[in-house]
């Protein structure tokens, strides 16, 4: 039996997982996540999900038609009788409650903000399908998000970033220990992300036959399915070159044979495993930044930005579908750009 990729270990697991999430929820919210399976990726799904179930569990709790009963109760005319207000007053609840566990749950603008994307989404499903007359979701305005500075490594933090992985200078005894058996590997992670700026799904998703040596290329999977060959240079090159030739030592657990980065288990590595890994490194570098494999594929996109000046050019090699996401994140350099560009050109010649 061939084995199965990592993304579709991954869109199995999330599709029982949301199996799960919908099982106590109405009817028809299955019949939603049917209409918008082929359009959507299953991460996507499962988020919606998780939103959907808090906002039935809203109407649970506050409308005096459906307190105390089973959220497979609520029934499809309930949609129909909702106006832009209720919606306001839910989007107001989101910002403190009470869960069913009695954990009191808050939500800053962008979990509100969230949520409503989904329940349009899941409203527009049922006024597009014409099973509904009004969608009151698009009368109440998204909430405002506060953009907020972009946290990336400075380039001599990266430097000295990637020298901690390599030398084990600046980590406890105790981490030094264990340094020693994992060096190769982590080296080769670690650079892999500031040197492409793929995600860390990407990063782990990746199997031995992906690797072209010959054309320093990765085949990956990005996010929403599709796939794309990203180009690694001559310092990735030589990092991915010296674990492969670790990586032909190691026996891999049963079902994990095609990986091609392993964890101390012997399985393929976790996104939680190169999560704490980066932190790890990256807490002897700055203490003032948190960084996370994300910010490695910021300190990229920044880096790549400047020396080129091709927003679209960035956009492509990050995998961003529209090129507007790709400049929200690197306006800061654009603007520095814009004023760079103020004396540029001569209108006439300055007077001897």
């Amino acid at each position: 039996m061939e084995q199965r990729t990592y993304h579709e270990q991954m869109n199995i697991q999330n599709t029982k997982r949301l199996r799960e999430l919908i099982s106590d929820l109405p009817p028809y919210v299955a019949t939603f996540f049917r209409g918008i399976e082929q359009v959507t990726a299953s991460r996507t799904r499962i988020a919606y999900a998780f939103d959907l179930h808090v906002f039935f569990e809203y109407i649970s709790a506050t409308n005096p038609m459906y307190q105390g009963k089973p959220l497979k109760e609520i029934e499809f005319d309930l949609l129909t009788k909702l106006q832009p207000m209720d919606i306001e007053e839910y989007l107001e609840y989101l910002k403190l409650y009470i869960n069913k566990e009695g954990k009191e749950i808050t939500n800053n603008e962008r979990g509100i903000k969230r949520k409503l994307a989904s329940l349009r989404t899941f409203y527009r499903y049922f006024h597009s399908n014409r099973m509904i007359a009004e969608n009151p979701t698009l009368q109440v305005t998204m909430p405002k998000i506060h953009e907020k500075n972009i946290i990336r490594f400075e380039p001599n933090e990266a430097a000295d970033f990637l020298d901690v992985v390599e030398s084990g200078a600046r980590l406890t005894k105790q981490q030094q220990v264990r340094h020693e058996a994992s060096k190769v590997r982590d080296l080769a992670i670690t650079t892999l992300l500031l040197g492409t700026g793929i995600r860390v799904s990407e990063c782990v998703g990746i199997d031995i036959k992906d690797i072209d040596f010959s054309s320093d290329r990765i085949n990956i999977v990005r996010k929403g399915g599709y796939e794309s060959f990203v180009y690694f240079g001559d310092e990735v090159r030589e990092a991915l070159l010296s674990y492969s030739e670790e990586r032909k030592n190691l026996i891999p657990k049963e079902g994990h044979e095609n990986a091609f980065f392993l964890s101390n288990r012997m399985q393929r590595i976790s996104v939680r495993n190169v999560e704490v890994l980066v932190k790890k490194y990256a807490k002897t570098v700055t203490t003032a930044k948190k960084i996370t494999p994300h910010k490695l594929r910021s300190t990229y996109g920044t880096e790549l930005y400047k020396e080129t000046g091709d927003i679209y050019l960035v956009a492509d090699v990050l995998g961003h579908k529209d090129v507007n996401t790709t400049r929200k994140h690197y306006a800061d350099i654009e603007e520095e750009r814009r004023r760079s560009a103020k004396n540029a050109v001569t209108l006439r010649e300055k007077g001897n």
